[in-house]
């Protein structure tokens, strides 16, 4: 009871308003975002009602929003071009069964590996595609956009100066509404960018075959569309976690999002998944818990169905200040003024990440990328943790090397490499006591190191092998099986 008073009554006049603002700036990118997918506007108008409406109870973010996004309408475009709208719908629904069952698998826990420096290129990435979305309504137009655009920004940060009762986009739209209206301003409008629907969503069953031939057409781009939503779903959830300091529970959204896609599906929806733009005008306009979210959706269905227009009549220079406010606060500033202090390799993820991004416009491109780069310079730097000292004994028949470090497929020809095979003595002792091996690659190193001295007629004794490395060495080293050490030996 104390959860579900805070998650959706503990700010109910910030989280309403807050609403309102991202239910007035969804408009135009749920029209924009069909028709790049080649389908009807409306056809993202519900499918961002729904999605925000059931993601505000399914999913494991409070505050963040969720709704029709660029970066899975890019996935849609060929099957749309191919098959049509009703194989779109399909594929949706099986998205979010995919999604439902990631969730069921705890593959939200994987976000552990995404490090920091991915984090931040992919929020810099986004807040670049987030401006460069802006630029269509910045070319070719009248003076008085640039006006109106630049007004709007001045209200977005001066009106916190007076009150930060009203959230200070939502003062921007409304002004900039009456104004265009009053004086009669030839700006483009939301009314331009497409016809807004006049009635509700109704319940649909996808008019295809019921076949494998269908799953055989729908199956990848539902996988696409399932991976590239999660993946932009949970990297916005961490970093509404940072914005608000709070947590969230990542398997928990990969169920929500997918529930959210089967009922969008069903509803003549196309696929969506969390938005950091809109996200982010939440947070900024004082919405942090579940109500803000549904607010947004059920707000967006009433004003385009039932005050539609109204809301063709919003000038979309008052969107367009909203976005560029939006990008301005999402790009990590810091993270530029920090390249000289943060370690180089952090910077060329950070860098690789925000390239491949803004490049391909894909963001599982780019996180992917990221944490490949990530994992190679972690494997490089632990690589070099490998020390080895020697000490003669026994006067001069024996020789021990002690090993201090990580043995592993990055370390272990530093490891092989570290010994002196040719030394003329009747025992080598290998202390390794204070080192770990981690794969079969080490455990081969280890294998080379002792039949090398072997071949030379040298007696190798190994020695302080902890418990986890014992048990790999046992189940796959060869140095002590005679059989396998014959044939090495031979070849």
């Amino acid at each position: 009871m104390k959860s579900l008073r805070q998650d959706w009554f503990s700010n109910v006049r910030s989280d309403l308003l807050a609403g309102l603002v991202v239910a007035l700036a969804l408009i135009p990118e749920a029209i924009a975002f069909p028709i790049i997918a080649g389908v009807d506007p409306k056809v993202g108008l519900y499918a961002s009602f729904c999605i925000a409406t059931v993601i505000a109870f399914a999913g494991g973010r409070p505050g963040m929003i969720s709704a029709a996004t660029g970066a899975m309408a890019l996935v849609m475009v060929l099957l749309v071009k191919e098959h049509g709208l009703q194989y779109l719908l399909a594929a949706t629904v099986l998205t979010g069964v995919l999604q439902i069952l990631a969730g069921w698998f705890k593959l939200g826990s994987l976000m552990r590996f995404v490090g920091r420096a991915v984090i931040v290129g992919f929020v810099n990435a986004l807040a670049i595609l987030i401006f460069m979305a802006q630029l269509p309504e910045l070319t070719n137009v009248t003076w008085t956009t640039y006006l109106m655009v630049a007004g709007g920004l001045a209200i977005i940060y001066l009106f916190p100066f007076i009150t930060k009762a009203i959230p200070s986009p939502l003062v921007t739209i409304v002004v900039l509404t009456a104004l265009a209206i009053l004086l009669g301003l030839d700006v483009r409008t939301v009314g331009d960018m497409g016809e807004l629907p006049d009635s509700l969503p109704i319940f649909l069953i996808p008019d295809i075959p019921l076949n494998w031939e269908t799953l055989r057409i729908i199956f990848p781009f539902s996988a696409t569309l399932a991976v590239v939503g999660l993946l932009e779903s949970l990297m916005t959830a961490s970093i509404v976690d940072d914005l608000t300091d709070t947590t969230s529970n990542k398997n928990r959204e990969c169920v929500g999002q997918g529930v959210a896609n089967i009922a969008t599906g069903f509803l003549g929806g196309m696929a969506g998944c969390a938005m950091i733009g809109q996200s982010v005008i939440n947070i900024k306009s004082g919405g942090r818990g579940r109500l803000s979210t549904l607010a947004a959706g059920v707000l967006l269905l009433l004003m385009v169905v039932f005050a539609g227009d109204w809301v063709a009549r919003i000038p979309m220079a008052a969107l367009v200040a909203v976005m560029i406010m939006v990008s301005i606060g999402t790009f990590n500033w810091a993270s530029i003024r920090d390249m000289r202090e943060m370690p180089r390799s952090y910077s060329v993820v950070m860098l690789a990440t925000v390239a491949v991004v803004v490049a391909t416009h894909d963001l599982a491109q780019g996180v992917l990328v990221g944490v490949l780069l990530s994992g190679f310079f972690f494997a490089h730097n632990v690589g070099q943790i490998l020390h080895i000292q020697s000490k003669s004994e026994d006067e001069g028949r024996t020789r021990t090397y002690k090993i201090t470090g990580q043995v592993f497929f990055a370390s272990a020809d530093r490891f092989v490499a570290a010994f002196d095979y040719k030394e003329v003595i009747e025992k080598v002792r290998i202390d390794v006591s204070r080192a770990h091996f981690w794969d079969v690659t080490a455990v081969s190193a280890l294998d080379k190191v002792v039949i090398k001295f072997r071949r030379e007629n040298t007696e190798v004794e190994v020695i302080g092998m902890n418990e986890a490395s014992a048990t790999m060495v046992d189940r796959f080293a060869v140095h002590d099986k005679p059989e396998a050490v014959e044939q090495l030996m031979g070849h």
